[in-house]
């Protein structure tokens, strides 16, 4: 029986009690589920990763959009739509951390918020990433799109050399090639960065100007030629730019780029048949539709939701582009793309219900930076033609962005070190078999002050912290918004999810395996812990 079928009572308190304490496996060191893959038969694998993406903002998942999206839809109807899919934060910088590394990022040095563009990489060197363990596979990596996870720039901004090498980048961490810019158009440095250096080095200013299409802001030439004339201009945080940069060129950029490399490491004078060549990774982090919402003059006036709707159907352009691309190169049937966002809409989501009648948020509560459900329950699509089995499903099981390492590694046969991907759990078996049921363990999601919550079947518990001294227990299956807050009516159930979000913390690990240290002693926001619990793992 799936826990989101179990009634209240003693028989839910039993079940989330065996949820807690039995693990499924999530790597062939714990299920030998089947050999390696042959090397001819491995996916190529494209991670699509969208900025600030509501749940509601592909038009398959919500029948009352004010906009299409012909091509995620496309993927959906191709392959699996996940709905109950969750970015490990409700922001930028712990969620590329999560997706990437198999680790939740509260585990790090970042407690709280987003990293800046510059300063040293919230990725170890040391630690295993989708892109190192799939390098180490055998595969072709790349990146292109927005990092946001640190990077060490020559010099400071007042004393540069953009002739020297930027270090601690994705180049660094498992990447064998990088396109992109740094961190998000709000912060600098921003300049189209090839490899370790800019063509057009960022030398000039600039601040956020106004924009015509939405509530926030452009970045846009004309630049200043000093930070002091920036800081003249604009009583925001001024930025170090290239002349060349314009913020509504990088989705067609970063489509341009990402075909560009994938036609190169596909037509490699080594293969002697597409069928055999030497397998891909592409990690596409896109700059929409976070802000700015700067969609291109050619998608103006397109569906019924101003700028923000142009903006998505601009995006949902380019991924068509790229499915293309897949079509006409034979390449679509082997590879798994798979499409997600890394959390939930800006807050400007509540202007576009009462401007447009539009949900960015589908039906649940809250946006980004929430430690609610439209914080963290994000889209998930996934489309591999070879593998998945019965495409045009719609799954419910509750799955992370911090699963995909642990589910790429079972797809191809090969099991994680213990001190790698400590919270991820494979979900490869949705993929392959459309009778298998899924029981996740607890999912902790994480909110932008440092908010904890976690989920087993159907119960969802916020910790108490800074702002709210008690916890709230939300039923799931029949409160899917968070209406009504029933950890008065349940407390042996908030008990046992406490208990189980304490171990987890305290273990390093969701997973099974040798108990793994966090990066830092005890903070303050585990605020439902007592410190003497934080070091003492448990069994």
């Amino acid at each position: 029986m799936h826990l989101r079928d179990v009634h209240r009572g003693l028989l839910g308190i039993f079940l989330i009690a065996l949820v807690c304490s039995t693990i499924s496996p999530r790597s062939l060191d714990a299920q030998q589920t089947s050999a390696a893959m042959p090397v001819d038969s491995r996916p190529n694998v494209i991670i699509v990763y969208t900025d600030d993406q509501g749940f509601g903002d592909v038009s398959s998942f919500n029948p009352d959009a004010k906009f299409a999206t012909p091509n995620m839809d496309r993927l959906a109807k191709e392959g699996i739509a996940f709905t109950n899919a969750h970015s490990s934060d409700s922001v930028c910088t712990p969620s590329r951390y999560g997706l990437l590394t198999g680790r939740y990022s509260w585990r790090t040095t970042l407690k709280r918020g987003v990293m800046n563009a510059e300063g040293k990489c919230l990725i170890a060197d040391d630690r295993m990433t989708l892109a190192s363990f799939l390098r180490d596979q055998g595969y072709q990596t790349g990146m292109v799109g927005k990092w946001h996870l640190g990077m060490q720039f020559p010099g400071t901004p007042k004393d540069r050399d953009w002739s020297q090498p930027v270090l601690d980048m994705p180049l660094d961490k498992g990447f064998d090639h990088f396109f992109g810019i740094p961190a998000s158009l709000n912060y600098g440095v921003l300049a189209w960065f090839d490899g370790r250096h800019a063509a057009v080095p960022p030398e000039s200013w600039t601040g956020k100007k106004p924009n015509k299409r939405h509530v926030d802001y452009r970045i846009m030439p004309p630049y200043q030629d000093t930070e002091r004339e920036a800081r003249g201009r604009f009583k925001n945080t001024t930025i170090e730019v290239a002349d060349d940069f314009i913020d509504n060129q990088c989705l067609t950029r970063f489509t341009d780029k990402a075909i560009e490399w994938i036609t190169e490491v596909t037509t490699s004078p080594s293969a002697e048949t597409r069928s055999n060549a030497q397998p891909f990774f592409l990690y596409l982090p896109l700059t929409s539709p976070h802000y700015p919402v700067c969609p291109l003059p050619e998608f103006w006036g397109q569906g019924e939701c101003g700028g923000y709707g142009e903006f998505v159907i601009e995006t949902d352009h380019h991924l068509g582009r790229l499915l293309d691309h897949l079509d006409a190169t034979g390449l679509s049937d082997n590879t798994l793309v798979i499409l997600t966002s890394d959390n939930g809409p800006e807050k400007s989501w509540k202007q576009r219900i009462d401007d447009f009648g539009h949900h960015s948020n589908g039906p649940y509560r809250g946006g980004k930076r929430e430690i609610y459900e439209g914080g963290h329950r994000v889209p998930m699509l996934a489309r591999w033609p070879n593998g998945i089995q019965q495409p045009g499903r719609t799954s419910d099981a509750l799955v992370g962005q911090v699963d995909l390492l642990a589910t790429v590694s079972e797809l191809l046969g090969q099991s994680l070190p213990d001190h790698a991907a400590e919270d991820s759990q494979s979900f490869a078996s949705i993929l392959l078999d459309p009778a298998y049921e899924h029981h996740r363990v607890p999912l902790i999601n994480h909110g932008v002050r440092g908010e904890f919550a976690i989920t087993a079947g159907h119960w969802k518990w916020i910790a108490p912290n800074r702002f709210k001294a008690n916890g709230e227990l939300y039923d799931l299956a029949n409160d899917p918004a968070e209406s009504k807050d029933i950890s008065s009516d349940h407390p042996p159930i908030a008990r046992r999810l406490q208990a189980a979000i304490t171990k987890i913390v305290v273990n390093g690990r969701s997973t099974p395996g040798t108990p793994q240290p966090n990066d830092t002693e005890y903070w303050e926001d585990l605020h439902w812990m007592d410190p003497s619990e934080y070091l003492r793992p448990t069994p």
